[in-house]
């Protein structure tokens, strides 16, 4: 039987560009403030189901301190370049409000792609915050550029809810019953775990590594999911 096939991807779409972009990144610069005066940091970021950036910080940090003064703030994450020049990397600037937010399903979120802040997560001085995006920009490479509201860049909030309220379920059937096609779609060996799931793709985790996949098009349900972890499996035994 042949499994219905999805929309096609909205490949020319800055918006799906930026988002699988702001996914799959695991470090990026935060920008803040201090009375007028600029201040940058290195930052490890999550992203949300409904694409809020997640930062686990320190009380002790520079750039807390400032966020808790003025939560105005932007968030610059970079993909590879396509040569030797930087211009041709692909990167996403988010400007936002931030708060501390004490979510445990997000923190969960949180530590599942930054696994090994485990160590630390649970100090009395680190906080989860939550930056919610106001608007964006997207450069795809050099001279290609586009603006982006947050209504551009939020996923779809019904999709949203469906995938959230399937994913332990799906995570808990594919690492129970397919860990052979887990490995597979990781594309090395070893015991790969399936460690989140969204409306733009999911990701796979093996000890403290942890592997972005994305879908061929945001997904809708939980039949979507399935629909495209078959693609995925199927792909990687023809490679």
């Amino acid at each position: 039987m042949t499994e219905p096939a999805l929309p096609e991807a909205p490949a020319d779409s800055p918006a799906w560009a930026a988002r699988k972009l702001l996914r799959a990144a695991r470090a990026g610069t935060l920008a803040s403030s201090m009375q007028g005066q600029p201040f940058a940091s290195l930052v490890t970021p999550a992203i949300a189901p409904d694409l809020a950036v997640l930062l686990l910080l320190s009380d002790l940090s520079e750039h807390t301190r400032h966020l808790r003064a003025d939560p105005r703030c932007s968030l610059l994450v970079c993909g590879a370049a396509a040569g030797t020049n930087p211009q041709t990397a692909p990167r996403v600037t988010l400007t936002g409000l931030a708060e501390p937010v004490g979510d445990a399903a997000l923190k969960a979120r949180y530590l599942a792609v930054h696994p090994y802040a485990a160590l630390y997560a649970g100090f009395g001085d680190f906080g989860l915050w939550r930056i919610r995006p106001l608007n964006g920009l997207f450069v795809g490479g050099f001279a290609r550029a586009a603006r982006l509201r947050a209504a551009d860049l939020a996923p779809d909030p019904a999709a949203v809810a469906a995938i959230a309220a399937a994913e332990a379920d799906i995570i808990a059937h594919c690492n129970s019953d397919h860990p052979d096609a887990m490995a597979a779609i990781a594309g090395a060996p070893g015991a790969w775990r399936l460690v989140a799931v969204d409306v733009d793709g999911c990701d796979l985790g093996q000890d403290e590594h942890v592997l972005r996949v994305a879908w061929s098009a945001p997904v809708a349900d939980a039949g979507d999911v399935r629909r495209e972890l078959i693609r995925l499996a199927r792909a990687a035994r023809d490679r």
